[in-house]
């Protein structure tokens, strides 16, 4: 059995949700001319993790594969994606990053990065330490511990 969550919990909880969503909205809108939010989602999980099955990018995304498939579609019709048969089934295939697809990751990384590094520039140094000591609970909320 848990214990309640005490109002504080959930006012912060409620607060966080709004602030992530409202940055991630701002940052999207930065730096993917002419991909989708879920393109360079997908897009920037192949060139981290390396070539994958629909379906473990899927996971990985947290989509329903017929999403995915159409997502991979079009990455590949914009020559970000190629298809390589997977060597462990012949009958899989596995999406592929291009050398294209790795630059339009790493430019759209690069300009949201700047964008985020301007606006914590803008805060208080008090501000600017509460966020770097915050990582590290961020980080397992989301079961990334990267150090």
């Amino acid at each position: 059995m848990t214990a309640p969550i005490d109002a504080e919990v959930e006012d912060a909880t409620a607060r966080l949700y709004l602030a992530i969503g409202r940055l991630a909205r701002l940052l999207r809108r930065t730096g993917s001319p002419g991909l989708g939010p879920g393109a360079v989602s997908a897009l920037a999980t192949l060139a981290r993790c390396g070539p994958m099955r629909l379906g473990d990018l899927a996971t990985k995304e947290g989509v329903a594969p017929p999403t995915l498939s159409r997502i991979v579609a079009a990455l590949v019709e914009a020559g970000y994606v190629k298809r390589e048969p997977d060597p462990q089934d012949g009958r899989a295939w596995l999406a592929t990053p291009t050398p294209e697809g790795e630059t339009m990751v790493s430019g759209v990384r690069s300009a949201r990065v700047r964008e985020l590094q301007r606006r914590i520039e803008q805060l208080t140094p008090e501000h600017v330490a509460a966020l770097v000591n915050a990582l590290d609970a961020l980080e397992t909320l989301v079961g990334e511990e990267i150090k």
